[in-house]
């Protein structure tokens, strides 16, 4: 009887150990990781996006704004967390030069943390903005057949 016990207690003590980190994790988000995720997709979705086409002919970059929309908006869907809700703008998009600037605004829903000075429960939300620019270049010179 007295294993048992302490068997139900530990069990107990493990799905209230899981909830917790379950709401903490819901409730804080990094700068760090968003900041690091942001800047890997958008360097890949302006590789992707390059018209090399365009490139062979003239031997300048040149980006397909459309390309790169649809491949940011893929990549990131891909890669985020369920638990927060994301808001993306794009700002200056330019196809030659390659370069775009990303803003990124991630909220955590509505967390309860209990009473307030005995004025009921409080409802928090945090939220975090990202900004990152990038610009594709190369050192490559590149001399078009004539």
């Amino acid at each position: 009887m007295k294993e048992s016990m302490w068997g139900y207690w530990i069990v107990v003590l493990g799905i209230s150990i899981m909830s917790v980190m379950m709401l903490l994790q819901n409730y804080t988000t990094t700068s760090e990781q968003d900041y690091y995720m942001i800047k890997n997709v958008l360097e890949a979705s302006m590789n992707e996006a390059v018209d090399y086409g365009y490139y062979r002919d003239t031997g300048h970059l040149k980006m397909n704004q459309e390309k790169f929309v649809e491949n940011f908006m893929r990549r990131f869907s891909e890669s985020v967390n369920i638990n927060k809700n994301y808001k993306i703008n794009f700002y200056q998009i330019y196809e030659e030069p390659p370069a775009a600037s990303v803003r990124i605004i991630t909220s955590t829903n509505d967390t309860n943390f209990g009473e307030v000075n005995g004025a009921g429960a409080a409802n928090e939300a945090a939220d975090l903005t990202s900004s990152l620019t990038g610009i594709l270049y190369t050192n490559a010179r590149y001399q078009p057949l004539s």
